[in-house]
């Protein structure tokens, strides 16, 4: 624990099913309360929609009497978060319930239980993840690009691998890494991408899968925090613009046993038939699981033919029109790179869906058709879904879910997006009125 006087406040929070950080700020005085374990909030909380409501029917709230929950310290040290306006401490937190069993409605307990059949295999995830966000001039109701630091022009063009794009905003992402440091957050490299003001920045791999999502969910929090502090916004919205290119969130798995042995490396380019038996298990997983991946009304729009993100179920080697790609370079380093997620999905559950679909395939030892050639946009694939509603039903019907998630995690996922769909379908577009409003 830190001392008392290094920070006047800690925000002593969990991760809800959309990647939202909820909880309460606690009198540094009172930190030990934490360590304690006697922290407790509502189980419904890890169920909140997207604008922190209560979804309606859901038996956490009224058919349990909306009980809490036991709070947990997470196994990372408390950090001090440099962004705020005095200094505060950070404390992340997962659920139990009262009787002390996991609450597999956490979605860091989901990953926990996925990470447990793997290590009844002997069987290690080694993952790394691949963050998109976008800079944003947070001044008016709608973003638009922002103003560089020094000269004050907005930066209207894309500035894809620029290195005048990572200088002009150098002392944002140095003030990044600083706290990516303090929180022991392993960030590499940082690249322009192809929309202005959009940048991504990777985080390195890690042999423990859960810290590896830690990491992302502090990732996101932290550089929206620095972002405020450089009188700026960072979005990690799927796709902020219509006209740019979308945001996602890429992850890296490869397979280590008792040995430390990668089980995907052959010694060649093709890999071995555990990784193809991973492959298999994402690819005949990935329909059913495209809300995990694409959780939002937004999101759609990222997951375009020929939008630089994926529109099918496909697998290649050093190809990046394809979902699973698996890259080149040293073989004793084969991994696959699964491209389907946006920067807005829930890192928990993404990992979870993707190295749960993986497990499934090698446990079955199920092989994947021929990898693609080329572009993929361009050849007959089986698509995923392409709109919000269709991956809610695909979610919702599948019981090939139920092998990856609890029950009860496929219920409140289900129960929360289709409250949110329901609201969306509510409201009516400006564009809309100007389209239809005289015309029609």
């Amino acid at each position: 624990m830190l001392e008392r006087n290094e920070f006047d406040a800690v925000y002593a929070c969990v991760c809800d099913l959309n990647g939202a950080m909820r909880g309460k700020r606690i009198p540094s005085a009172q930190i030990e309360k934490i360590g304690r374990g006697e922290i407790r909030m509502p189980l419904s909380i890890l169920c909140l929609d997207i604008w922190g409501e209560d979804v309606e029917g859901s038996e956490l709230v009224f058919e349990t009497g909306d009980a809490d929950g036991l709070c947990d310290l997470i196994d990372r040290k408390v950090s001090i978060s440099t962004w705020t306006s005095r200094p505060s401490a950070f404390a992340q937190l997962w659920m139990r319930e009262e009787n002390g069993k996991p609450f597999l409605g956490d979605p860091r307990r989901a990953l926990a239980e996925i990470l447990s059949r793997y290590k009844a295999h002997g069987l290690t995830p080694v993952v790394a993840t691949e963050l998109e966000f976008y800079l944003y001039d947070d001044s008016e109701s709608a973003p638009s690009a922002p103003r560089a630091p020094r000269s004050g022009r907005s930066s209207e063009t894309a500035g894809a691998l620029s290195l005048d794009e990572l200088q002009k905003y150098e002392e944002f992402l140095d003030d990044v890494y600083d706290a990516c440091a303090l929180q022991d957050i392993p960030a590499d490299a940082a690249i322009s991408e192809n929309g202005a003001g959009q940048f991504e920045i990777n985080l390195k791999h890690s042999s423990d899968a859960l810290k590896a999502a830690d990491d992302a969910v502090l990732f996101k929090r932290l550089v929206k925090g620095v972002a405020r502090r450089h009188g700026m916004g960072a979005t990690f919205m799927a796709k902020p613009y219509g006209d740019r290119s979308g945001s996602g969130l890429h992850v890296h798995y490869s397979l280590i046993d008792e040995q430390g042995r990668n089980v995907f490396d052959d010694g060649g380019a093709r890999g071995t038939d555990t990784m193809l038996h991973a492959v298999s298990g994402m690819l005949s997983t990935m329909q059913d699981h495209t809300l995990i991946f694409a959780p939002h009304e937004n999101s759609y729009r990222r997951l375009l033919p020929g939008s630089h993100a994926p529109s099918a179920v496909a697998w290649g080697y050093e190809n990046r029109t394809a979902a699973i790609r698996i890259p080149g370079g040293d073989n004793k380093s084969r991994r696959i790179e699964h491209r389907v997620a946006g920067s807005d999905a829930n890192p928990y559950l993404v990992i979870a869906s993707i190295l749960g679909g993986a497990l499934l395939g090698i446990e079955s030892k199920a092989m994947p058709p021929k990898p693609i050639e080329g572009d993929a946009y361009s050849k007959r694939l089986q698509n995923l879904p392409l709109d919000w509603a269709s991956a809610i039903e695909a979610f919702s019907d599948s019981t090939g879910v139920e092998q990856v998630y609890s029950k009860l995690l496929k219920r409140m996922l289900t129960q929360c997006k289709m409250q949110e769909l329901r609201r969306f379908t509510q409201h009516v577009t400006d564009f809309e009125y100007q389209s239809y409003l005289e015309t029609a």
